[in-house]
């Protein structure tokens, strides 16, 4: 292990689609803070019994940090920074080996969990894979009588299951589970209070005016997968253009496109007759939740 790497002492763990983005930008803007400049780079997932050669990154994927080496290098800008940190929301599904890969690297580190109503963040996950063309997304009905927990939007929202695992593996002051819906109501409070977990300053207070990612759909999906998807008019198209303009104008090109292309209109909120169903198959996970957290959690059953 490089013992001249300052490497975190605290990790956003979870989960996709609760605000991870935003905490992630807000934290950078702290002067006492150092965040990794990739966020969710998966590392602590990593399975160390397999060879990452036989593991590609998918096409809509940024290349895999699959070393300890490639790990370091992302926090070789530390200088006098109190808290150091990365945010890979994806760690806490992946409990298991998790849990391990921080024992051995950064077994002291600060877990931050940042949990949303798993009714509410299957939906977004699932819009988030239509808008990105990964793959055909079934419909979340389909999905719960097909796959069940099997889902991979599905299963990322057994909070219970998951973080009953990381407290038997660490320390209970180590770990902070906190709410979206308490991010949504007072981001300043939120945000003062994950300053006061990883020992910074928490008078600081961040510009939390702008939300990321804020969920919009493809006004045409046929045309959105050209854009997101390999395919032969899109390889031609960028070597032509690569050729002639420099890549970040590629870019920029391209992202101008799916901009154009991204509807102005409101998403539309889980519909009344999806959520019970949703909400009947995390049932069982929300009041063992609950109990874990002794947190009253009953608006999520609602």
């Amino acid at each position: 292990m490089n013992s001249s790497v300052k490497l975190p002492n605290f990790l956003i763990i979870g989960v996709q689609k609760a605000g991870t983005t935003s905490v992630y930008n807000y934290l950078k803007e702290h002067p006492q803070v150092y965040m990794s400049p990739r966020k969710e780079t998966n590392f602590l997932s990593k399975d160390p019994n397999k060879d990452p050669k036989d593991r590609p990154p998918l096409p809509y994927q940024k290349q895999r940090i699959d070393t300890f080496e490639k790990y370091c290098e992302l926090f070789q800008g530390v200088t006098d920074e109190i808290a150091i940190g990365e945010a890979s929301p994806n760690y806490m599904v992946n409990y298991k080996i998790t849990t391990q890969q921080i024992k051995r690297y950064v077994p002291d580190a600060k877990l931050i969990a940042i949990l949303r109503n798993p009714a509410d963040r299957a939906y977004s996950d699932y819009l988030m894979h239509v808008r990105d063309a990964i793959g055909n997304p079934r419909g979340l009905s389909e999905q719960i009588v097909k796959k069940g927990k099997q889902s991979s939007t599905l299963k990322k929202g057994f909070y219970g299951e998951h973080l009953s695992y990381f407290f038997d593996n660490f320390d209970a002051h180590q770990t902070r589970v906190l709410l979206y819906d308490d991010l949504r109501k007072n981001s300043q409070e939120f945000m003062r209070s994950i300053y006061q977990f990883i020992g910074v300053d928490e008078t600081y207070k961040p510009d939390t005016s702008k939300r990321a990612q804020v969920a919009k759909l493809p006004k045409n999906q046929t045309f959105n997968k050209i854009l997101n998807t390999p395919n032969p008019l899109r390889k031609t198209t960028a070597k032509v253009l690569n050729n002639l303009l420099p890549t970040s104008v590629v870019q920029g090109f391209r992202q101008g496109l799916m901009n154009l292309n991204q509807s102005q209109e409101k998403v539309p909120p889980l519909s009344e007759e999806k959520r019970p169903e949703l909400i009947e198959f995390y049932r069982e996970d929300i009041l063992k939740l609950q109990e874990l957290i002794n947190r009253d959690l009953s608006h999520w059953l609602g």
